[in-house]
């Protein structure tokens, strides 16, 4: 069975998409769709700009949605997912290449979630970083025991663990779970405490959007974030993708899942290949390929 990833934010690079573009009438028209949606030119950003500007978070999100769900659809009858899942934001994209959503309604709400995420990061300081080389167990306790809001937000592999929250409990969590012995414990390079009760501003948000947004019944299982198993239903999808903005990534116990439930290859589609490497921390000898036009 074969299992389609969609990458989340940090995937993107300055001329992504441009092959898509320049090869592809169905991706020329769906990038200009996008502009005409998004009210400003993201294919100037997205094929010209710097990656100090795809960095910013109105901009990164849509660009990576983007260059996902229009290269699954120029793959057109190559593409045929059993199963999909999406880190973070790639479970848009994934929502889209399973039916569930449609391209322009996605694109929006990918928008408006960008949006709403930037403007809580805003109200309060706060990070991210990463953990590396300790059992989750670990690390979940240390962030209990820790003053102020620190908490697990992307289960990215076994001993690769990211956390979220204000700036000055990640420092001193990271402190600690080098005492603890982390291999490393890394600030991140980010605007802000994604997955964490930092970003229940943009969840309440983002909630009315995805409650006023008509969802189908996708073509085959999605695998969300919030609960790791297969869901079909539409109603229990928009609950999940509202959960997901101040919820955990489970991104381990996903792929562990879609394995378990027959998944014998995972093919990225989008920028990067930082699923497949995931997917291979996982288990090293699941077949892993990266989408090409």
């Amino acid at each position: 069975m074969n299992a389609y990833v969609f990458p989340g934010q940090g995937a993107q690079f300055s001329g992504m998409g441009l092959d898509l573009y320049e090869n592809s009438e169905v991706a020329k028209e769906l990038f200009h769709k996008a502009n005409d949606i998004l009210g400003f030119e993201i294919t100037k950003i997205m094929f010209e700009g710097t990656a100090e500007e795809l960095k910013e978070t109105k901009v990164t999100q849509p660009a990576i949605f983007l260059h996902s769900v229009i290269l699954s659809k120029v793959l057109g009858d190559a593409f045929k997912p059993d199963m999909v899942a999406g880190h973070s934001l790639g479970e848009f994209s994934a929502l889209v290449a399973s039916g569930a959503l449609n391209f322009e309604d996605a694109l929006q709400l990918v928008s408006k979630r960008a949006l709403a995420m930037q403007k809580a990061c805003e109200l309060k300081p706060s990070t991210m970083a990463a953990v590396l080389g300790l059992e989750d167990e670990v690390v979940e306790k240390v962030c209990e025991e820790i003053e102020g809001i620190v908490v697990a937000a992307n289960y990215n592999c076994p001993g690769q663990l990211v956390i979220s929250g204000e700036v000055e409990a990640i420092e001193k969590a990271c402190e600690v779970l080098k005492e603890k012995g982390a291999r490393r414990a890394l600030v991140l390079p980010v605007g802000g405490a994604f997955h964490s009760p930092l970003m229940e501003p943009a969840r309440e948000e983002l909630a009315a959007a995805i409650e006023a947004t008509n969802f189908s019944t996708p073509t085959c299982p999605i695998y969300q974030n919030v609960t790791t198993t297969a869901v079909t239903d539409p109603e229990e999808i928009k609950k999940n993708l509202i959960a997901q903005l101040t919820a955990p990534v489970k991104w381990t116990q996903s792929v562990k899942n879609m394995m378990k439930d027959g998944a014998t290859s995972f093919t990225e589609v989008g920028p990067g290949k930082v699923l497949s490497g995931l997917v291979k921390k996982v288990d090293r000898s699941m077949e892993t390929i990266s989408a090409t036009i």
